[in-house]
């Protein structure tokens, strides 16, 4: 524990005011209630129990500390809105316990609570009574400056991570994973180096399976405890911060785990989902879906957020499966679901929930970001609300994450009769402020990983994928790749096992790697590609129709007109001898990079260093530029 440590010796209790909130679902800070909690009460320390079981017969808590005594400590229900709460003098942290909610038919349920801040390591399935409030933070610098941050107009380059399975611990005693203590120590630097602002954390929230990858929750106040207890995470989180690396965790409201010990039929009845099972379950999934019509559900996923911000300082969350919330027949047959008042398929109550969720939370934070990960056109999804917007920060582009995938996995030759599916995305770029993802989700379930997924002997798909980066890292909107991607993993990726670190020892995966940590160092130094990504004014295509050669040019452009950057990438194993190419001013071009430097695992062959424009008109511009352009080559120029 460390030295700094402050105890909480204050009585805790739940009012009536608390209620009526909670019922009302604007009960923000109900995660300091609900729960277990140190308290002093009579002068005597012990620990506060509070659940919300308002179908219950009887609730007794049962742990360690009695034993597992069934009867040893009833709670007391202390209103109409269903809460029960207890004070057991004499019980401190590290205890395991449980709520026994007895029925009115006498049916018993063993339940983990829903506000626990801990639980046992699977298998084990009881909550852990800890207490959260007095970790030592230093990272008062960041915390500052992050409220002066728009991130519309900075650089925001995420990298996706799961943390069983980004390093494995070498002694086999640690159950295979580094503890979030240790984590912290090995990611900082590595983001470091690499150029990364934000990482995004997935499976935080405590799930029981590890197969599930984090997505479905039994505890959503919990951190993990596969990792550690909830102060190593909060060391983490702190140890990026100073490093000046925001953490971004996935957050899962569409749906959560069915496993007895969880949220389902919490006190005998669908408290948390729906009771009729065209509304409260996904079919595919086997999953459980949180019924957002009620107060006290949508109260506890908005506290949750809040949670999450104010006793572990997360900067954001990206927000899983939003469009199986908004639509009410997804991923189900006809007769699997009911459609809304008017007899469509639009979720009214999770419309309304989003906005409260995102009117709440950025109305508080400003600068926090919530993301979602939303695969239709839904209308302003980034929206205002005041303009029937959901209010997001950012929405994953899913539609330029397809089409750029299947255009990569292509042959060379059949790439000119899909080339516009490259250029498509720029066509509504501008309807709502977006992540380009290359997500977790490309690089399982038989989709090969990234590397993998490129045409070609092997020199020719990892040349594929830095013309394939440069593209992204070039195109309009934020960026996002999940780990591994950097350095060519060839294997698909499994939460059972470390990233193949063995390959950077190959030439080709040291040097895909060294090309990514120049694209996000350009990234980062060069505001044109940050400044204006959710319009025009920083984009501008130079030639989008060269589809016989299988090329793309286009330019950033930024507020100060200065430090401009060319793009000009070449999807084909063919030289392009005296590429010729219109640009916007007579100015000499100079080379930033290119991808087929032998540094990178490339070919060799380059470009000129500097290149000067000449008046001759062409792709409808006065000036031009004249070079060989190398196959499968990616280049950038400055102006």
């Amino acid at each position: 524990m460390d030295a700094t440590k402050k105890k909480t010796e204050s009585e805790v209790f739940i009012s009536e005011a608390d209620q009526y909130l909670f019922a009302q679902g604007t009960h923000y800070d109900i995660y300091k209630k609900l729960g277990a909690h140190p308290s002093v009460q009579d002068g005597e320390k012990g620990m506060f129990f509070g659940v919300w079981a308002p179908n219950a017969a009887s609730v007794h808590v049962i742990g360690t500390f009695n034993g597992w005594d069934e009867m040893a400590n009833p709670m007391k229900k202390i209103g109409p809105g269903g809460i029960h709460t207890t004070f057991i003098p004499g019980v401190g942290v590290h205890e395991l316990y449980k709520f026994l909610i007895t029925t009115p038919s006498g049916e018993k349920l063993y339940k983990a609570d829903p506000f626990a801040n801990s639980a046992e390591l699977r298998p084990g399935t009881a909550s852990r009574t800890v207490d959260i409030s007095g970790f030592h933070w230093t990272d008062d610098v960041w915390m500052k400056e992050r409220t002066r941050k728009d991130y519309n107009k900075e650089p925001l380059a995420i990298y996706e991570c799961h943390i069983g399975s980004w390093m494995r611990h070498p002694r086999p005693e640690e159950k295979g994973f580094y503890n979030y203590r240790e984590f912290a120590d090995r990611i900082v630097e590595y983001l470091k180096e690499m150029k990364y602002t934000h990482v995004e954390l997935m499976g935080i929230a405590e799930h029981p399976f590890d197969g599930s990858w984090g997505y479905q929750v039994t505890g959503y106040y919990a951190p993990t405890s596969r990792y550690g207890e909830p102060e190593d995470f909060m060391y983490l989180i702190n140890k990026l911060h100073k490093n000046k690396i925001g953490v971004i965790l996935d957050w899962v409201p569409a749906h959560f785990a069915t496993d007895a010990h969880g949220l389902g039929r919490f006190d005998g009845q669908c408290i948390f989902e729906d009771p009729d099972p065209r509304k409260g379950e996904h079919p595919d999934w086997g999953t459980k879906i949180f019924n957002c019509g009620k107060t006290e559900v949508k109260n506890f996923l908005i506290a949750n957020v809040l949670f999450w911000i104010k006793e572990f300082h997360i900067d954001g969350i990206r927000v899983d499966a939003v469009a199986s919330m908004l639509y009410l027949d997804y991923g189900k047959q006809d007769g699997q679901w009911v459609p809304n008042i008017y007899g469509g398929n639009k979720n009214l109550e999770a419309i309304e929930f989003f906005k409260h969720l995102n009117s709440v939370v950025l109305g508080t934070y400003p600068s926090f970001l919530t993301i979602a990960e939303e695969s239709t056109a839904w209308p302003k999804i980034t929206g205002k609300i005041e303009d029937d917007g959901l209010g997001f920060s950012f929405k994953w582009n899913m539609g330029w994450m397809h089409d750029f995938c299947e255009y990569m996995k292509l042959d060379p030759y059949f790439r000119k009769d899909n080339h516009y599916a490259m250029t498509f995305a720029m066509s509504y770029n501008d309807s709502e402020n977006y992540i380009l993802p290359l997500s977790h989700d490309e690089v399982v379930h038989l989709k090969c990983s990234m590397v993998n997924k490129m045409p070609g002997y092997q020199v020719d798909k990892y040349a594929n994928l830095r013309c394939g980066y440069t593209f992204m890292f070039g195109h309009a909107g934020k960026k996002l790749l999940f780990m591994g991607q950097e350095f060519g993993q060839e294997r698909e990726w499994s939460e059972e096992r470390e990233l193949d670190w063995y390959l950077l020892g190959e030439d080709l995966n040291k040097g895909l790697q060294e090309y990514v940590k120049e694209l996000l160092n350009i990234y980062r130094k060069y505001p044109c590609l940050y400044e204006f990504d959710n319009s025009w004014d920083g984009f501008e295509w130079l030639n989008c129709d060269d589809k016989d050669r299988s090329t793309y040019s286009f330019f950033r452009k930024s507020s100060a007109k200065k430090n401009n950057l060319l793009f000009v990438i070449n999807m084909t194993p063919m030289l392009w001898e005296n590429y010729k190419l219109g640009v916007p001013a007579k100015k000499k071009y100079k080379l930033l990079l290119c991808s087929t430097e032998e540094r990178f695992g490339g070919s060799g062959e380059t470009v000129p260093d500097e290149i000067m424009a000449k008046k001759e008109i062409c792709d409808y511009r006065d000036y031009s530029i004249t070079f060989d352009l190398p196959p499968y080559a990616a280049v950038i120029f400055t102006f």
